[in-house]
C-alpha cells in the first residue's frame, strides 16, 4: 500500500473534518481518525485502527489493526471539557491496544518515543509513560501509573493506579504491582516482590561492570540486609558510591515516593 512517502488514504477509511494529517501518513481500510487529532509524518494505520480524541501521535507511530488510540477515559470523575492523549515519535501499537485521554479538562495522557505495546494493553486515563518501554501482550495500566525510560512489563501483568517503576525495571508476567518498583529491578508475584536485578536488561542497554556493581549494591542494602526502609536509605546516602547516577537514582525515585516501595522477597 505505501508505494512512495505521499499521504495515502484508502477509500473506505473515514477521516474526519479538522483531524490533520503529516506528509507520509497512511492510513488503511476502515481506518478511523477523528476531528481533533494529529498524525505526525511517516505514521501508519493499518486497516481497521482508529486514532480519536484531542490526540497527538509523532511521526512514524504504527497502529495495527482494531487498536483504539485516545479513546474516551473511563474514570467515573470525568465532567467533560477536552482532556488529551500526547504521544511520541516511532511508538508501536499491536492489535486491539487501548489507550486512553486524561480525565480533567486540559490534562493529557502521555507517552514518550520508542516504545512497544503488544496485542490487547491497555494504557488508562493520565498515566505518564517514559521512551523505550516494552508491554508484552495483555499488560495493563490504571490510571496515573507512571513509568520510566526501558522498563519492561511481562504479558498480563497489572499496575495498580498511582503506581510507579523506575528506570530499566521489570514486571514479569501475570505480576500485580500494588507498590513503587524502584529502578534496575525485577518484581514478580501477586503481590509483586522485589526478586533481583535485571541484569539481561542492564546488559542489554550497555551498563558496564562497575556499574552493575554498584547496583547489586543498592539491592543488598536496600533487600538483603534486613535494614527497615529508612536505614536503607541513610546507609545508601552515606556510600562512597552515593554520588553515582545509580544510587542517586534510586535515592531519588525512593524519597518521591507515595505508596511505598515494593517490598524484598521473603
Amino acid at each position: 500500500m505505501n508505494k512512495g512517502m505521499e499521504t495515502q488514504i484508502h477509500p473506505t477509511a473515514i477521516i474526519e473534518s479538522g483531524a490533520q494529517l503529516g506528509f507520509g501518513v497512511v492510513v488503511g481500510a476502515y481506518g478511523f481518525v477523528g476531528r481533533g487529532v494529529t498524525l505526525g509524518a511517516g505514521t501508519r494505520l493499518h486497516h481497521h485502527a482508529s486514532v480519536e480524541g484531542h490526540t497527538t501521535l509523532g511521526a512514524q507511530c504504527e497502529i495495527f489493526p482494531y487498536a483504539c488510540i485516545g479513546g474516551k477515559t473511563q474514570d467515573m470523575k470525568f465532567r467533560g471539557g477536552q482532556p488529551g492523549l500526547r504521544v511520541g515519535d516511532r511508538n508501536i501499537f499491536r492489535e486491539y491496544v487501548t489507550i486512553h485521554t486524561a480525565t480533567n479538562d486540559g490534562d493529557f495522557t502521555v507517552m514518550g518515543s520508542d516504545n512497544v505495546l503488544l496485542g490487547a494493553c491497555h494504557v488508562a486515563h493520565d498515566c505518564v509513560i517514559g521512551s523505550h518501554t516494552v508491554m508484552s501482550n495483555g499488560a495493563m495500566l490504571a490510571g496515573h501509573v507512571t513509568i520510566e525510560d526501558y522498563v519492561v512489563i511481562g504479558g498480563y501483568g497489572g499496575i495498580h493506579q498511582f503506581c510507579r517503576l523506575g528506570a530499566y525495571a521489570m514486571l514479569s508476567a501475570t505480576a500485580k504491582l500494588v507498590h513503587d518498583l524502584p529502578p534496575f529491578f525485577i518484581a514478580d508475584g501477586t503481590p509483586a516482590e522485589v526478586r533481583a536485578i535485571n541484569r539481561v536488561g542492564l546488559e542489554r542497554n550497555g551498563f558496564k561492570a562497575e556499574q552493575l556493581d554498584r547496583v547489586k549494591q543498592i539491592y543488598r542494602i536496600l533487600y538483603r540486609e534486613g535494614l527497615n526502609r529508612t536505614q536503607a536509605l541513610e546507609k545508601l546516602s552515606s556510600q562512597p558510591e552515593a554520588v553515582s547516577d545509580e544510587f542517586q537514582r534510586v535515592l531519588s525515585f525512593a524519597r518521591s515516593s507515595e505508596r511505598g516501595l515494593a517490598p524484598g522477597n521473603r
